[in-house]
């Protein structure tokens, strides 16, 4: 049983909060998993729970990971249909000199003064990690790397990465670049639930360009975990680092990690994290579909306004923490009417422990229209003897 107990405005607008759940924020189960990772995160990508959190908003150098920004910005193109699969893209000296084989990095080994079909570009940067991949598609698209890490920054800011800041495409250092781990994972579910047709790239297990097959770097891929995708990285400042998503039993976990210290440990701790996750939890359903969440205040409104999620809402809860839950409805109030239905009108923030798990958009269940004459005076009234307290 959810218990409703608003807290009074003050001055308005601002933040209101409907406690729902009250319950302790004594340790959970979840915050007793361990990692070898700096910086870790595991999400359930269905419900965006968060089943694991470990200095997850610092600031760190993406590595190759930047590259899952760059095929971002492919994607939306292709999908836009600003591009096609089989669009061909020069390679110019700076790409083969910088991202070539004699640049010691990873590479497709594009030849020089060549064209390239796109598909084959995107493979390449997703299987093999190519850098000379990634300079052409830049190039292609925007007439030089620095003008296309605008455009990744014009898309992180759009997908709301506010920790995020890309100098090129490659993600090669630049004391200027950097992501968060959260950033990631954000970045890692909206590509996988927006583009489900090239998606399936991130699984391939290896790409043959130019005579040389390459095999996909992600170690998760050949182990038994269901893992799908997506991608490794690795600098001297950052150490190891991978983001990898699986599915099992129709439930999608998201994993990001970074600062590991060797390939062995990256793809233990990938494993580990992914395996837990799977098995140390229980599906809860909060609310059912068109299930009244709670009300909001709408100032001279004919009544409050009710609010529900979109469809079931869901969490997954460490198996026997089920008295750790609670939740609060948070919004900027109170509403001005008239409130259409459907409008998002609120958050449910929900927390289990001391951990803040999953953030969902309510929705206004019906509208809401200006009220008689008498309740507008009435809450205006309201509004003051509450000011002054």
């Amino acid at each position: 049983m959810f218990v409703f107990a608003a807290l009074r405005r003050v001055f308005a607008p601002l933040m209101l909060v409907l406690v729902l759940v009250a319950a302790g924020v004594s340790p959970i189960h979840a915050q007793l998993y361990s990692t070898r990772a700096k910086q870790a995160l595991l999400i359930d990508a269905d419900t965006n729970t968060v089943l694991f959190a470990k200095d997850h908003n610092t600031r760190i150098p993406p590595a190759s990971l930047a590259k899952l920004m760059t095929m971002e910005v492919v994607f939306s193109r292709l999908r836009s249909g600003a591009l096609a699969l089989d669009d061909t893209f020069y390679v110019s000296e700076d790409a083969w000199r910088r991202g070539g084989a004699n640049s010691g990095g990873s590479t497709m080994f594009a030849e020089l003064g060549s064209e390239v079909p796109l598909e084959d570009l995107i493979r390449g940067v997703i299987v093999q990690s190519a850098n000379d991949g990634c300079i052409i598609i830049a190039e292609g698209i925007a007439g030089s790397e620095e003008a296309f890490a605008e455009l990744m920054n014009e898309r992180a800011r759009e997908l709301g990465l506010n920790d995020s800041h890309f100098r090129n495409a490659t993600g090669l250092p630049d004391p200027e670049q950097h992501v968060s781990i959260n950033d990631l994972a954000k970045l890692a579910r909206h590509m996988i639930s927006a583009y489900p047709d090239f998606y399936r790239y991130y699984s391939e297990l290896e790409f043959t360009w130019n005579g040389i097959t390459q095999r996909n770097r992600n170690p998760l891929l050949r182990m038994k975990v269901g893992a799908d995708g997506m991608k490794t990285g690795y600098t001297e400042a950052s150490g190891y680092a991978i983001v990898g998503s699986a599915r099992r039993d129709g439930q999608r976990l998201v994993a990001v990690l970074s600062g590991m210290a060797s390939l062995n440990q990256r793809k233990e701790e990938a494993r580990k994290i992914l395996d837990w996750g799977f098995r140390a939890f229980e599906k809860i359903v909060l609310y059912g579909e068109d299930e009244i969440i709670g009300e909001a205040d709408v100032y001279g409104g004919e009544k409050d306004v009710p609010m529900v999620g979109y469809g079931p809402v869901s969490i997954y809860l460490p198996l026997g923490n089920r008295d750790k839950l609670r939740a609060r409805i948070v919004y900027t109030g109170p509403l001005m009417p008239p409130v259409e239905a459907g409008t998002h009108v609120a958050t449910l923030r929900v927390w289990i422990g001391d951990t803040l798990s999953q953030e969902t958009p309510l929705y206004a269940a019906e509208t809401v229209e200006k009220g008689s004459i008498a309740q507008q005076a009435t809450d205006a009234i309201k509004e003051l003897v509450l000011g002054l307290l």
